[in-house]
């Protein structure tokens, strides 16, 4: 009787010990499970706000961007060329190097026209030419006279071309993730601070794509400044020994030249001479005394 007395206690105090075990175990687990949760939830508000400051930066769209650009196999080369030629025609050669031009695929892009003092025409004009034309317009348009001078250029801007490219990209992802971020908005304080970086980033974009524009405009057209001239008129060699109508015409000019030289010289004494007479004559007018008759005395005249 006193063996299953002590039993009965210890069974009881096993399951009480079992049972506190089990408690501890399991609000042990739910706080792991309920601290996982939180700390996942704030990486996500994390991330999303690194996205968020990424993007008001410009800095972390445009590297992964950068990052995924594709390679471009061709360059892209801006080539400008100056060319002066002497023509004896200076309308008709203008005419055919337009022509040239417009059968390459370009056009005109600027021409002014002017004459020396000497009556010679000269044109400048600006031609804009494929590049794939380029050479061969370029050995056209020198061949139509006698070349004076020639310069040519080509800078190449592959990198500026991949980086504006990718910049593009970058800048049009970040104005979207603006406009995600302005639907889900509920405040007008973060609409309006959504507003403004929205309309700085599109016209950032504006500019880039302009940027873009005018890299595609001077990359895939070459430009040719054209100076065309006249050629002047050679004049008949003469002999240069002198003869005797050579000499009487220029004693003639020496006799001339003389005379002139005369008449300056008169013109210039002329109003000093006049002025020197006019104070002699008020010296012998005015200013000097007459002489007075002397009278005779009385016992002479008797």
């Amino acid at each position: 009787m006193r063996t299953r007395r002590s039993a009965r206690p210890a069974q009881a105090l096993a399951g009480i010990l079992v049972a506190t075990a089990l408690a501890l175990a399991g609000c042990s687990g739910a706080n792991d499970s309920g601290g996982g949760s939180k700390s996942a939830a704030g990486a996500a508000a994390q991330e999303d706000s690194g996205s968020f400051a990424a993007d008001a930066d410009g800095k972390g769209g445009s590297d992964t961007a950068r990052a995924k650009a594709p390679d471009l196999t061709a360059n892209h080369i801006i080539r400008t060329a100056s060319l002066t030629v002497r023509v004896k025609d200076v309308p008709k050669a203008l005419d055919e190097a337009r022509a040239t031009a417009e059968n390459a695929g370009g056009y005109v892009g600027k021409e002014s026209t002017r004459r020396d003092t000497r009556g010679h025409e000269r044109t400048r004009v600006v031609l804009r030419v494929p590049v794939e034309k380029y050479d061969e317009v370029l050995a056209d348009l020198q061949g139509a006279g006698r070349l004076i001078d020639r310069t040519a250029n080509a800078q190449d801007v592959t990198e500026q071309v991949v980086d504006v490219d990718s910049r593009i990209k970058s800048q049009r992802a970040s104005v979207a993730r603006v406009r995600e971020l302005m639907d889900k908005a509920t405040k007008l304080s973060d609409v309006v601070t959504l507003e403004g970086e929205l309309s700085s980033r599109e016209a950032d974009l504006e500019a880039l794509l302009a940027q873009q524009s005018s890299l595609k405009d001077r990359t895939s057209l070459a430009t040719i400044t054209l100076s065309l001239t006249e050629t002047p008129v050679k004049k008949a060699t003469k002999d240069d020994s002198p003869g005797f109508v050579d000499a009487l015409a220029g004693g003639w000019h020496v006799f001339v030249a003389m005379l002139r030289w005369i008449a300056l010289a008169l013109g210039a004494v002329l109003p000093f001479a006049a002025l020197a007479a006019l104070l002699v004559l008020l010296w012998l007018r005015v200013v000097r005394p007459r002489p007075r008759r002397a009278t005779p005395a009385p016992d002479e005249e008797s």
